[in-house]
């Protein structure tokens, strides 16, 4: 296997995991739906829309079980290279000129953004490892609400 597709591989499988649908937890640290209840844990479906971002739903238990639909998204840095060739041969003549882009392996950034059917809205951060298939980040409602995001 060649580098190029070990370091492809390296920034697929963490975002595999984001749109692996219903690995995303909401933790809640702080506010109403932590004083109510210290131990809720609020799923996310996570849908796969291309290799960098997709869609998200979830219910905030209070008030009156929100409905929200959203948008996962994670930045991958891309290395572009260019080759040109000279060739003095019959069947290339000129030269090639070749252009590629690699992935590139470390800490991935990315952001959740979700409004609910009650007019509030979510918003967090994450970092995702390449080669990894899990990630952390915080998020935070308009309803007062401090989440830890595990996947």
């Amino acid at each position: 296997m060649t580098l190029r597709a070990l370091l492809a591989l390296a920034v697929l499988f963490p975002v595999a995991a984001c749109g692996g649908g219903g690995d995303m937890r909401l933790y809640p640290t702080q506010g109403p739906i932590a004083d109510a209840d210290p131990s809720r844990v609020i799923a996310v479906s996570v849908d796969k829309d291309t290799d960098t971002s997709g869609m998200i739903k979830f219910r905030l238990p209070k008030p009156e079980k929100a409905r929200c639909k959203g948008t996962w998204t994670s930045v991958a840095p891309k290395i572009i290279s260019r080759e040109r060739g000279l060739s003095l041969s019959l069947r290339n003549p000129g030269g090639e000129m070749n252009r590629s882009t690699e992935d590139v392996g470390g800490v991935n950034s990315g952001e959740i953004y979700a409004v609910c059917n009650n007019g509030a809205r979510v918003q967090g951060n994450f970092i995702m490892g390449s080669g990894t298939e899990s990630g952390t980040g915080t998020a935070t409602d308009t309803l007062g609400n401090s989440y830890k995001l595990l996947f």
